[in-house]
């Protein structure tokens, strides 16, 4: 059983979705009957208000992990904000009216849900959900969960603590771009450099990066200085181990990592976004949302065709729903 709150709930509602694998853009349909997801006793059920687009919603898409995924159809998604209209038996952290963030998939890559959060609501574990910063829309909240976790746990993961210096290849995307904060502000890095293509070097150093590096003119291997930590976003581990001093570490998230590199694969948890809600409310750490990355629930077609050009700066976010 499961508490509701005196918000009504339809029986079927809108949301997007693929019954085969491709391309977003050709596969995915605006359907009008979805069931409403199952509410499991850890569970809450959110009215989604925003959804972000993530590099893995495309790749989930076109079946680059389909051995591991869940079945057809499926409705894509990772992050979410929204209010919690229904809780389960068991759930002790929120209840009905609560605002909350987070990304949905415990395992990234392992069997996410099969009703994501391109859709009006969505059910998701209490344990992978935090309070949404109140001083933060839910835009900016839902452009958060997947990329702030796993800028934060890939830093533990490298070993990353006050006093080190670090390179981010590939400072302006959504991962990027909050390493780069990140680093600075709740771990204390003693130098942070990042690479970008021209356009960006400027939003690199407003980030907090000391060093701004144009990838076109270049190459980051090459410079004299070496770095303690590398984090590569982009995929390109076999160049980043070049950069990193004798004894330092490599994480990539992008494509095989080259030893001594290690790929890093997040775990979702509600207790990253909580540990770091402080600085964001006190707005030492920003999201980043691009100038031209708020599409409404009819255009995510559109916004996956964004996404894909690789050209977006930090996150777009699909608001309103609908």
């Amino acid at each position: 059983m499961a508490s509701d709150s005196d918000v009504t709930i339809p029986p079927k509602i809108k949301a997007w979705v693929y019954a085969e694998r491709g391309s977003p853009v050709d596969v995915l349909k605006l359907v009008s009957d979805v069931g409403v997801p199952e509410v499991k006793e850890d569970q809450v059920l959110v009215k989604v208000v925003a959804a972000a687009l993530n590099p893995v919603d495309f790749k989930r898409a076109l079946g680059f992990f389909k051995d591991i995924d869940s079945p057809l159809p499926i409705v894509p998604g990772y992050d979410v904000a929204g209010v919690v209209v229904k809780v389960g038996d068991q759930v002790k952290k929120f209840k009905v009216g609560d605002e909350v963030y987070g990304d949905i998939n415990e395992k990234a890559l392992d069997h996410p849900k099969q009703h994501g959060t391109l859709a009006e609501y969505t059910a998701v574990e209490e344990r992978l959900l935090a309070l949404k910063p109140k001083n933060l829309s839910f835009v900016e909240a839902a452009s958060l969960p997947l990329a702030i976790e796993t800028a934060y746990e890939g830093l533990e993961r490298a070993g990353f603590s006050p006093g080190k210096s670090i390179l981010v290849l590939g400072g302006a995307g959504g991962v990027g771009s909050l390493v780069i904060q990140l680093a600075k502000e709740v771990f204390g890095a003693s130098r942070v450099a990042a690479t970008s293509s021209t356009g960006k070097l400027d939003l690199l150093k407003s980030l907090g990066a000391d060093l701004a590096i144009d990838y076109t003119k270049e190459s980051f291997e090459d410079l004299p200085e070496k770095f303690d930590v590398v984090y590569d976003t982009v995929g390109q581990s076999e160049r980043a181990v070049r950069a990193v001093k004798e004894g330092g570490s490599v994480v990539t998230i992008a494509g095989a990592a080259t030893p001594p590199a290690v790929l890093f694969i997040l775990t979702s948890t509600g207790s990253t976004l909580e540990k770091l809600n402080p600085f964001l409310e006190s707005q030492k750490i920003k999201p980043l949302i691009d100038p031209k990355g708020t599409f409404p629930f009819p255009q995510v077609p559109e916004a996956f065709s964004y996404l894909q050009t690789g050209r977006v700066i930090g996150k777009i976010v699909i608001h309103p729903i609908p």
